[in-house]
């Protein structure tokens, strides 16, 4: 974990942060009444956005759990957000308590709350990075000290890269991230999209760029290319809950309707 002290991170409370509105969509504390205004704007828009984030969550768990059957023992998590159990060091380790998981996350909340990412089984071990997606480098570097990169790694990209603009180049920083891991790698994503809700999804993005936020929503296809070069599992691209339901729980109104984000997991061959 990084030398910083949490009470001493600044924390801005003037513009909403992502991670912190998330937290408020399921229904935790660990958010400002700016992350909560935008939050009320947002479901002004689209009323199952808490449903989202759940449906979000549930993914992980499943495609955490099928990674840990397949053998796999390293996790990187890019993106964390604030801890909601159970996290994905604790599905992960309940398949396998030797497995090894990395947190990574650029929000000082996150940052505070580490101590609980921090909480693993006597054989495996977990660490926190302080750090952004968009520096791959120093994500990797950090990463080293506690995976070891010549096993396979599984990348978890869950609910982050709509906040990567294209201009971040964030095809590109996957293929950075993807590049140092070994053969037998996964990649685990998550985004969300406006193919279903494209006028609803524009007001969104506005508003939340008077806020200073990026919302980079992208298409099916825009989405399938970061996987370029990977073996997809099966069933590939899905809408995030149609992502092999049957290894989770159901989340209450995710059948309301299409939940407007796609889901997939590939291997790197």
């Amino acid at each position: 974990m990084t030398g910083q002290d949490p009470t001493t991170v600044g924390i801005d409370t003037s513009r909403p942060h992502p991670a912190r509105m998330y937290d408020w969509y399921l229904g935790g504390k660990d958010n400002y009444p700016v992350d909560e205004e935008m939050g009320r704007q947002m479901l002004a828009l689209e009323p199952r956005v808490p449903v989202m984030a759940r449906v979000n969550r549930a993914f992980m768990h499943r495609a955490t759990r099928w990674l840990a059957h397949q053998g796999v023992r390293q996790f990187l998590d890019i993106g964390t957000g604030i801890p909601t159990e159970p996290n994905l060091h604790q599905v992960a380790q309940s398949v396998a308590p030797e497995t090894r998981v990395v947190y990574c996350d650029n929000d000082p909340v996150v940052l505070a709350h580490a101590a609980a990412l921090l909480r693993s089984t006597p054989e495996g071990a977990t660490e926190y990075l302080q750090a952004d997606v968009r520096d791959p480098a120093a994500i990797v570097a950090g990463a080293r000290k506690i995976l070891d990169f010549d096993r396979p790694v599984a990348l978890s990209l869950v609910a982050l890269l709509h906040f990567v603009s294209d201009t971040d180049g964030a095809h590109d920083l996957v293929g950075r991230l993807l590049s140092a891991l070994p053969s037998g790698s996964y990649l685990t994503m998550t985004h969300a999209t406006a193919d279903f809700t494209p006028e609803d999804s524009a007001a969104a993005t506005a508003k939340l760029k008077a806020a200073g936020v990026t919302l980079a929503l992208r298409s099916r296809d825009e989405f399938s290319r970061f996987f370029d070069g990977l073996e997809l599992v099966d069933p590939g691209v899905q809408i995030v809950h149609q992502w092999h339901p049957e290894l989770g729980e159901p989340v209450p109104g995710q059948d309301d309707g299409v939940i407007p984000g796609y889901a997939a997991v590939a291997r790197k061959p």
